[in-house]
């Protein structure tokens, strides 16, 4: 990926980010089912990443899960996201972040609907919408 990798202090963090998305994007903090702002958004755009600006996910990818959360099947791509185990609250899962700055997005999983079989389940909070049109 051509852009740098991205690195502030928490201050920093804390200073551009509302306390919500500092949470969950700095803290790997998690919002509640059905409450983020893009769960059940239909609007068409790219999804950035909110601590960065790095594009993330296409909302061409975006589909209902049920889950509460946004759910892509795909990001828009392989080198603007990275995943490592999170072992955290008992569980095995995969943990997705933004590669650029290393911001807490959400986790995937392999429920996802063809082609890809997975989901990428994404906290609103750790997104911004920028719509097309």
């Amino acid at each position: 990926m051509a852009d740098e990798k991205i690195t502030q202090t928490d201050e920093q963090w804390r200073e551009q980010l509302t306390p919500e998305q500092y949470e969950i994007t700095r803290r790997a903090g998690t919002e509640a089912a059905f409450t983020g702002e893009y769960h059940d958004c239909e609007a068409e755009g790219s999804y950035v990443c909110v601590c960065c600006g790095s594009e993330l996910f296409d909302s061409r990818a975006k589909f209902d899960s049920g889950s509460g959360w946004p759910s892509f099947a795909a990001p828009t791509s392989e080198d603007g996201v990275q995943t490592e185990t999170d072992s955290s609250h008992g569980m095995g899962r995969t943990e997705v972040k933004c590669r650029r700055c290393d911001a807490h997005l959400g986790h995937v999983f392999e429920d996802g609907p063809a082609p890809t079989g997975l989901r990428y389940c994404i906290n609103s909070a750790s997104l911004k919408l920028n719509a097309r049109g």
